[in-house]
């Protein structure tokens, strides 16, 4: 059987694909740009975008379990919806779901609400799934390593409850464990919902300390007013976007992204190791940072 990964260019979805090329399943990939696609040669790739109706159904051929992953765009939803849709009539059962969490409780924030509402379009057309609700990535980090390491703030306004980052191979690896297991099962399995988060539960100020010791030199939080960055998000991305995030970062800042109780040890035992925590992520760019100095 093969397993059709979306977004398979991007952060989560390269590392899906070599998750499962390590297991050994058969692999498609969906990627608008095949040149850019740097695979391992037993990844099959397949070009196309998810409303582009015509290469979408030719990509399907031949698909028993999908994995969903469509990044925040003005229209998520619609790409959602028509990936299903298309899926549904190309025989697909089986469906790994890539949401956020606590998307059923921060329904201002649009990219939540969207991903709630495909998530419930996944039980009503009846697929065999798993929805897989990540905290914020740790990697989004990656962004902002140089306002960190040279002008010692910590920008992201994530406030004083705390939030559960986790770690993209994390994330896929988990999602490439139930995509094998929703492939392989010899019949229909019920629907299950996975909250992906990390170890460490960790505040504004808690992340502003971590880099401050790894790095021998004060780092400070740049406080819970998010209009600063906003601000800065609308220099780099379209401005409908950067006031999502700010919608985001309010609801991290007033609710926090705080595990259920017994997240931790159920990824655990998935995974079979430790989850990899903010601090590794931190020590690695520390690291480089004084080797090159």
């Amino acid at each position: 059987m093969t397993i059709l990964v979306t977004g398979a260019t991007g952060r989560i979805g390269r590392h899906v694909v070599q998750q499962l090329v390590e297991r050994g399943v058969g692999v498609r990939a969906l990627v608008r740009d095949p040149s850019k696609a740097n695979f391992p040669a037993s990844v099959e790739v397949a070009q196309g975008d998810l409303l582009d109706i015509d290469l979408l159904r030719t990509a399907f051929k031949g698909v028993n379990t999908l994995f969903l992953l469509n990044a925040v765009a003005g229209d998520e939803l619609t790409q959602a919806l028509i990936a299903l849709n298309i899926a549904r009539e190309s025989g697909v059962e089986r469906v790994v779901y890539l949401s956020v969490l606590h998307a059923d409780r921060l329904m201002n924030v649009p990219h939540f609400a969207v991903k709630f509402g495909t998530e419930r379009t996944i039980e009503q057309m009846g697929f065999s799934a798993t929805i897989l609700r990540p905290a914020y990535f740790i990697d989004n980090d990656l962004m902002i390593k140089g306002v960190i390491v040279n002008h010692g703030l910590y920008p992201m306004p994530i406030g004083g409850k705390g939030i559960a980052m986790v770690d993209a191979r994390d994330i896929a690896e988990v999602a490439a464990i139930e995509l094998v297991r929703r492939d392989q099962a010899p019949g229909k399995l019920p629907i299950d919902t996975i909250n992906l988060v990390g170890p460490d539960t960790l505040t504004g100020p808690d992340v502003a300390a971590i880099w401050s010791d790894l790095l021998g030199r004060p780092v400070a939080y740049g406080g819970d007013d998010p209009a600063g960055f906003e601000q800065n998000l609308a220099n780099i991305m379209p401005r409908w976007m950067a006031y999502e995030m700010r919608l985001m970062a309010e609801r991290f800042v007033s609710d926090g992204a705080i595990p259920e109780v017994g997240d931790i040890a159920r990824l655990t035992r998935i995974l079979g190791r430790p989850l990899h925590t903010y601090r590794h992520f931190a020590t690695q760019i520390a690291a480089a940072e004084a080797k090159s100095a």
